[in-house]
């Protein structure tokens, strides 16, 4: 209800007391939608601090408020100077004025996401300088045409059928909700209008309460079972709304944000730490493939006339098995790729180890990191948390959308970059040195990171799956077998003023692969 008239009635008086006499010292911007107003008179300072960023809008009176030296703009130049001699609201309108010596009029129109302050000369009945330009039904706003008057009497209550959100527009949310929550709307026309003259008796005497309502927090001119606070004053009440709902709502919100966004990753991670031990502990106990590879080669006769399956006599075990060889086939090959495969598995057991071992390094720092940002309080911690662990800017991202796609294979994220400008951007301030930057061979295409974690080699699982995505971003999507360089990122360069997405690439390999999108690979759209 801090936007609603019934509030803005008692607010009004009392900033009247608070700035009359004041004089406008300094009226500027550091936010593109907050707007600050300094005054100060023989005895104090005080400032009028207007935050209409949608849906966040509110009002505070604070006695200090610290500049920014940069990146702050000054606004109404107009009223530097002038005297305020008071402060009205607008009849049952969301909207106040203060009044100016020289006959000038600052209105605050709260109308949700079209908030506006406007500024209007002496007698003036359009404005002449307006906050937020982008609304243009403002520019020709005569602020004496907001004034409303409604019939509070029983004849038009009548009349209306107790409708009422005809009879006062002007309740809000939480007053109907009251009435709703005492039966209001199936009730007879005359304990309708007993419920709506005990409504409107609490609003003419209100106490000012900050109540949490999913999740959020508001202000309410009724009665209320379990408030946050409760203030006689709206002046205060309105201020610690401003810092309950906007300071530390949003402190809450971007904490929680990456909270969220770490216990997610360290999901993840220990998911991967699972399965790889799992998969490790199959590989040690399973038969090296050598083993049939030996009984192949001990038994080539069988396979005499074409034949693609044959049963035969495991000798390391005494059982019965299987062998089917591939159209064209030779056994002697099947052998040989089984022969390889056995001697590649004493390597991925080793990359397996490896691998794990990081993973598990990476989950504890990431337990470390959700303990460490559990314990902040503040903002200013939180600002300073997220400048020493620059590490984790994507994570820190929250609407902003990053400058390329993310995907994830055996635990190791694998980003993808959108456009040229997006390749530069992630290249710039994303990537770490030890990442493996990879990119479609001498054609146009999506710059593609391996995000390594610090480990020294990666799978060749996790390699091949980001250069057939690289292949798949790039001028030889359509290709059979695509060539695709890979290097570390340490070797990757901008060269001052080449075009967005140039890079000049050193140390580089090739890798031939297919190229593969994100739906055949994870079984999805990007």
């Amino acid at each position: 209800m801090h936007l609603n008239y019934h509030f803005l009635q008692y607010l009004c008086p009392e900033l009247e007391k608070a700035f009359l006499g004041k004089k406008i010292i300094a009226c500027f911007s550091q936010n593109k939608d907050e707007l600050i107003l300094e005054t100060e008179d023989a005895e104090e300072s005080r400032f009028i601090r207007a935050h209409f960023l949608p849906p966040q809008i509110y009002l505070s009176f604070p006695d200090s408020f610290p500049r920014a030296k940069r990146n702050s703009i000054d606004l109404f130049k107009e009223l530097i100077g002038e005297e305020i001699i008071g402060c009205n609201v607008l009849s049952f309108e969301r909207a106040f004025y203060f009044s100016f010596r020289s006959g000038k009029t600052l209105l605050f129109k709260l109308h949700a996401n079209r908030s506006n302050v406007l500024l209007y000369e002496k007698d003036a009945a359009i404005p002449t300088k307006l906050f937020r330009n982008g609304i243009v039904e403002d520019r020709d706003l005569d602020w004496k045409s907001l004034n409303k008057s409604y019939d509070l009497s029983w004849e038009s209550f009548e009349k209306l059928e107790g409708n009422a959100s005809q009879f006062l527009p002007t309740l809000g949310a939480i007053p109907r909700n009251w009435l709703k929550g005492r039966g209001y709307p199936d009730a007879i026309l005359t304990s309708k209008w007993e419920l709506m003259q005990e409504l409107l008796e609490m609003l003419e005497t209100p106490l000012f309460s900050l109540v949490e309502k999913n999740g959020e927090i508001h202000l309410s001119l009724l009665p209320e079972d379990n408030p946050v606070k409760s203030f006689s004053n709206p002046i205060q009440a309105v201020n610690e709304l401003f810092y309950l709902a906007l300071v530390r709502g949003n402190f809450e919100k971007d904490k929680n944000t990456m909270l969220k966004k770490y216990q997610e990753q360290l999901k993840r991670t220990k998911s991967y730490i699972e399965k790889s031990t799992q998969k490790l502990e199959e590989l040690r106990n399973s038969p090296p493939p050598s083993k049939l590879a030996d009984v192949i080669m001990a038994n080539l006769h069988e396979f005499q006339g074409g034949k693609l399956e044959v049963e035969l006599l495991d000798f390391y075990s005494g059982e019965t098995v299987l062998v089917k060889l591939k159209p064209n086939q030779k056994p002697q090959d099947h052998a040989a790729s089984l022969y390889r495969k056995s001697k590649n598995r004493k390597l991925e057991w080793g990359q397996l180890d490896k691998t794990i071992a990081a993973k598990i390094n990476q989950a504890e720092l990431l337990e470390s990191k959700i303990e460490e940002l559990n314990a902040i309080e503040d903002f200013r911690a939180l600002k300073s948390y997220k400048k020493s662990h620059g590490e984790d800017k994507v994570l820190q991202k929250d609407a902003v959308v990053l400058p390329f796609k993310t995907f994830e294979f055996e635990g190791f994220p694998i980003w993808v970059g959108k456009s040229a400008q997006s390749n530069d951007d992630m290249l710039r301030g994303y990537t770490k040195k030890d990442d493996i930057w990879l990119h479609a061979r001498m054609v146009p295409g999506s710059h593609v990171l391996i995000k390594t974690s610090g480990l020294k080699s990666i799978p060749m699982s996790v390699l091949e799956t980001a250069a057939s995505l690289a292949a798949f971003y790039s001028k030889n999507k359509n290709e059979s077998l695509a060539p695709v360089i890979h290097t570390e990122a340490k070797y990757v360069r901008k060269v001052k003023g080449s075009p967005a997405g140039s890079v000049m690439v050193e140390k580089e390999k090739v890798l031939m692969v297919t190229p593969r999108g994100p739906e055949e690979i994870f079984g999805k759209g990007d």
